[in-house]
């Protein structure tokens, strides 16, 4: 949900180039990056209440302070809606949810080093203005309609659609956080073997990182409710994709299937037009009804991109999904995970080979199963517990080799050990705060506020 491009790009005349600008992300793998996105809540320190935008201790505030760190306004209506520097950017969710958006980088050193930045520009900041953040999957305590909207124009476009097609569109929308990871591919086969391999396991994903057991202040049965919501989202633009498995599968394929997402708007001089549940097909013929007599450009194209939702997501590189907020060395672990399976050759191998004869029914067993029972679910004649730790040794010894070719001395193995922890233990981030709220909080989420505050 990033900011919209600045220029406008070449006009669309047909679906090749499409085709062609995803095609057009392929490099080789000394040009392959790590591109690390992490959301977290932001709230008052005397009340723990979510921000609202306008206001001297407003999330709008926070933005025009963090300015101070050599940071760029992007504006909308006069409102500050993002931050960029260089290639890195600070952006908004719909409830104030604040996103850094990394810079792709070379190492996971070099991640966690901007995560670490990060966090403490934000905590300086925060503590002027008597704010906190911290990392969750889903907001433990207010209700939705406790949550302040940010002023961005898509949003109130999606904030009107989503409840035509789901349940819980609004609750993914304003009350979640998650921690992301973009990585390339060399070509189109690389992109296919990543894309299976990471749908395959993005479960496993999930239930590592399960970090949101509260809703509104109880326990909600869920280990990763945030993972849940998006099984009630909008079937149109979500779920586990099972073409990508079909034989024949790549970009073509997926430009099909984005061409089916309806669309939620096109932005024009400055500003957003409803275009929600049109067909962009239908654009690319002149025949948008807001629009009329204009194709797209694409910039368009690359805007209606963002607004599929699937649990892989592919872009000119390839987005993981799968994990819910949390504390900051989670946030350095979870492109560990996916760069020790995906930049390693052998290791990339050794995933396929775990994952190539699960069938779809046991790929959706995992996505509808893993949101509520995490590393106690069952799979085949073992639990997910058990695959994790498989997953994580096949990682760990990607990103050791990874090190060793490419000469950077210090490995980057050590960036797995909360997720070994969490894997070789049994117990969630999910069971920790369970355990918390049954024993010493007595009952109440609030403490959660104050112990796992960034």
């Amino acid at each position: 949900m990033s900011a919209p491009p600045k220029t406008r790009g070449e006009p669309i005349t047909d679906r090749r180039q499409l085709v062609a600008y995803m095609e057009s992300g392929s490099k080789p793998a000394q040009d392959w990056r790590i591109g690390t996105e992490h959301e977290k809540f932001a709230y008052r320190v005397s009340d723990n209440r979510p921000l609202p935008y306008d206001g001297p201790d407003g999330i709008g505030e926070l933005l025009k302070r963090l300015q101070r760190f050599d940071w760029d306004a992007v504006e909308e209506n006069g409102n500050i809606i993002a931050l960029t520097q260089g290639m890195a950017n600070i952006t908004l969710e719909p409830g104030g949810q604040v996103e850094l958006s990394g810079a792709p980088l070379e190492t996971l050193h070099q991640t966690c080093a901007e995560v670490h930045r990060h966090l403490r520009q934000v905590k300086e900041v925060g503590g002027e203005l008597g704010i906190a953040m911290m990392g969750l999957g889903f907001q433990p305590k207010w209700r939705r309609d406790e949550i302040p909207w940010m002023p961005k124009g898509r949003y109130k476009i999606m904030g009107d659609y989503m409840p035509k097609r789901g349940s819980l569109g609004l609750d993914m929308m304003t009350r979640t956080c998650t921690v992301q990871v973009n990585l390339d591919f060399a070509s189109e086969a690389d992109m296919v073997k990543k894309f299976r391999v990471s749908l395959a396991l993005q479960p496993i994903a999930t239930a590592l990182f399960a970090n949101s057991p509260f809703t509104e202040g109880k326990p909600n049965g869920f280990q990763s409710f945030r993972s849940h919501i998006w099984t009630d989202t909008d079937p149109d633009r979500t779920g586990d994709l099972p073409f990508v498995f079909e034989d024949g599968f790549g970009f073509e394929r997926y430009v099909d299937y984005l061409l089916d997402v309806p669309m939620y708007f096109v932005y024009r001089d400055g500003a957003y037009i409803d275009a929600s549940g049109l067909s962009f097909r239908n654009f690319m013929d002149g025949k948008l009804p807001v629009l009329p007599g204009e194709t797209p450009l694409i910039t368009d194209w690359a805007d209606h991109m963002t607004t599929s939702f699937p649990e892989v997501r592919l872009k000119k590189y390839l987005e993981m999904r799968g994990a819910d907020g949390g504390p900051w060395r989670r946030l350095c672990a979870l492109p560990a995970l996916w760069v020790g399976l995906l930049y390693d050759t052998q290791a990339l191998d050794a995933a396929w080979d775990l994952v190539k004869d699960w069938t779809t029914e046991e790929r959706a067993h995992l996505r509808a199963n893993v949101p509520r029972h995490a590393l106690r679910t069952t799979f085949r004649d073992r639990t997910v517990r058990e695959v994790a730790l498989e997953v994580l040794a096949i990682a760990r010894d990607g990103l050791v080799r990874r090190a060793r070719n490419d000469n950077w001395g210090d490995d980057e193995s050590h960036f797995l050990d909360t997720l070994v922890s969490i894997a070789e233990s049994g117990e969630t981030p999910a069971d920790e705060l369970l355990a918390k709220f049954n024993g010493p909080w007595g009952g109440s989420v609030d403490l959660v506020f104050k112990e796992y505050a960034y």
